[in-house]
């Protein structure tokens, strides 16, 4: 399936964020990845709260837990509540392993919980396996419309 597709990732750690963009806007797919950097940004980008309120709704949503304002945790559960969001693909993506925290974001609805690697080459690695399957292999809903 060769389309482009738009990706909304929520992360506050700067670094974090310019990897992972660069990682899954390049090859041969031209993705277009748009960042935000806590958990209100990504509600009034999802909402269409913003002055771009024309902006697209994501293919996949990439979110981290521990975000400013708003946590992960509560993004993915107002995500899953709206009906014209709940079918976007969520991926938490974390450094945080704690169980209670990967139990809590399956019950709000998340597709896939990954580990952030502290090493530069794991991490990047995993950015890799998360491209190839959430936008080559998996098949996901068409583009969602308001």
């Amino acid at each position: 399936m060769d389309h482009v597709m738009d990706i909304l990732l929520v992360e506050d750690n700067p670094d974090h964020a310019t990897l992972t963009r660069r990682i899954l806007e390049k090859g041969t797919i031209a993705n277009k990845v748009h960042w935000v950097k806590d958990g209100q940004e990504a509600v009034d980008f999802l909402f269409r709260k913003r002055d771009d309120n024309d902006a697209p709704h994501p293919g996949l949503i990439v979110l981290d837990i521990n975000l400013p304002k708003i946590n992960g945790l509560d993004v993915l559960k107002k995500i899953k509540e709206d009906k014209d969001l709940r079918m976007i693909p969520v991926i938490m993506l974390t450094t945080s392993d704690r169980e209670e925290e990967v139990q809590q974001s399956y019950r709000n609805g998340a597709n896939s919980f990954i580990i952030k690697p502290v090493n530069f080459q794991e991490f990047s690695d995993k950015i890799n396996s998360l491209k190839n399957y959430w936008l080559l292999i998996n098949r996901g809903p068409e583009t969602l419309s308001r």
